[in-house]
């Protein structure tokens, strides 16, 4: 199953919070995360790593896509 979660717009460590409860909820084998802010980007990259993700990042200016 995969998973799309759309933070653009929020500030840490919102956009942690809601991929954690989203990995929680619904145990997905993919989950994307949208972000608009390289902190953002960094903190979910740093999350996603320390619960064994592998992750590409993609940058769609101005959105971050992990």
């Amino acid at each position: 199953m995969a998973v799309e979660i759309d933070c653009r717009g929020l500030a840490c460590p919102a956009p942690v919070l809601q991929t954690k409860e989203a990995i929680e909820a619904k145990r997905p084998d993919i989950i994307r995360v949208i972000v608009d802010n390289e902190a953002s980007k960094q903190n979910v990259i740093r999350f996603l790593e320390s619960q064994g993700f592998a992750l590409t990042v993609e940058m769609n200016e101005p959105d971050i896509h992990v």
